[in-house]
């Protein structure tokens, strides 16, 4: 088979990962690598959010909305809905991940429960205004870093640390960190943080066979989460979905509507632990990876406008799974599409859709009459995912750049 190079420069595992024994405190070891006092370990990020918005809900039981980006991953919907909570979604500023403050002023209330501003594909965004508009209304704020993990505010403290209520990663398949299947939660208030491992106590407890099965995935993960194994495990099934025109199975949008809930066994965790040693390294070469490729792309590709961390946090330092693009308009985010996808050289959409534009997850998106997302819409009709795997090589970079400099032509002929 033919190369594949995989959507996010996910860490690999090595066979010493995978030894039985060992320290298995992975909570302890991210919260060193955080440096936070405590991290709450759950079975995936979802299951983190879940956990926290109960915890949330048991102390506010007044209050019943969650807010969200119109442009996120749709596993925020299914958690509020888990959670029996209506989920309002808000627009973003143009051309980026900032929540607009105008539009989250205006959903926030005295039935807001929570709004997730989400550092999407490692980007940092601009968290300020919305603890402020959050806080005011008493409403509490949970930072979405699912793919975040690694990534620091100005001064090189970890996102979501430094005013909002709690943050959340995930650890699953694909980031740069992963057990599988698994979250950690950060939570700031002592207090709110018992009320978390009680809530997750109750809501994950332990099942053997959920352990059972993803202990099995995640040694397929290792065995396969490499050049030689990717085009079976991702290639295969992602050009199948193409072939059906199913854009929603080929960007894994396609969620169960039941959540896994349930506790970490103790070997997955050691695994996370001795994996967890070698992500500083492996963050930093992304680091310096992305900023090669993006200087690449701005000479060679000039009509494209990358996301880089939010303008308004200056120094911050986000990670690098995967670089964000935009192309001049959604014809040309097609043409690239149509030329890229399925091709092997890893480009992608983070998601096919704004969230209230799924079929299948728009009846857990409450709204008003006339109620619009004009600039989320923008967003997701013009972003295109580009891999930043080391795995994807210079000659493969060189033939994504020319493919992606065809696809804007039309626009400057």
């Amino acid at each position: 088979m033919a190369p594949e190079a995989p959507p996010t420069a996910g860490l690999p595992l090595g066979w010493r990962d995978l030894l039985p024994g060992g320290d298995a405190d992975l909570g302890a070891a991210l919260a060193r690598f955080l440096g936070v006092p405590a991290v709450q370990v759950e079975c995936s990020g979802t299951a983190a959010l879940v956990v926290a918005l109960t915890a949330l809900r048991e102390r506010a039981p007044g209050r019943d909305e969650v807010i969200a980006p119109a442009y996120t991953c749709p596993l925020v919907a299914l958690a509020a809905a888990h959670c029996g909570l209506r989920l309002r979604v808000c627009d973003l500023r143009p051309a980026s991940l900032d929540l607009c403050p105008q539009a989250l002023a205006a959903l926030c209330g005295p039935r807001t429960l929570a709004v997730l501003p989400t550092h999407l594909a490692g980007r940092v965004a601009d968290v300020a205004p919305v603890r402020a508009i959050a806080h005011a209304a008493g409403a509490r704020v949970i930072e979405d870093a699912a793919q975040a993990l690694g990534a620091r505010e100005a001064g090189g403290a970890c996102i979501g640390t430094t005013g909002s209520d709690m943050v959340f990663f995930s650890l699953a398949v694909g980031k740069g960190l992963t057990i599988y299947e698994g979250g950690a939660l950060v939570v700031a208030d002592p207090e709110l943080r018992a009320a978390c491992a009680r809530a997750a106590r109750r809501v994950a407890p332990w099942r053997w066979g959920w352990e059972l099965r993803r202990s099995a995935e995640l040694l397929g993960y290792a065995a396969l989460y490499r050049p030689a194994g990717l085009p079976l495990a991702y290639g295969l099934p992602l050009r199948r979905a193409l072939a059906q025109g199913d854009r929603i199975a080929a960007a894994g949008d396609d969620f169960d509507e039941a959540i896994p809930l349930h506790s970490v066994g103790r070997w997955r965790r050691a695994v996370g632990v001795r994996a967890l040693a070698r992500l500083p390294a492996w963050l930093d070469e992304g680091r310096a990876r992305a900023r090669q490729r993006m200087a690449l792309l701005r000479e060679r590709v000039p009509e494209l406008q990358l996301i880089e961390d939010s303008a308004a946090v200056p120094g911050a330092q986000g990670i690098w799974p995967t670089l964000l693009a935009l192309l001049p308009d959604a014809a040309r985010r097609e043409a690239a599409i149509a030329a890229l996808w399925g091709q092997g050289l890893g480009v992608s959409l983070p998601f096919v859709q704004a969230l209230p534009d799924y079929e299948r997850y728009a009846r857990h998106v409450a709204r008003s009459p006339g109620e619009d997302w004009p600039h989320a819409r923008d967003f997701a009709a013009r972003v295109l995912a580009i891999s930043n795997s080391p795995w994807l090589g210079d000659g493969d970079f060189d033939r994504l750049c020319t493919a992606l400099q065809r696809a804007v032509e039309p626009l400057a002929s």
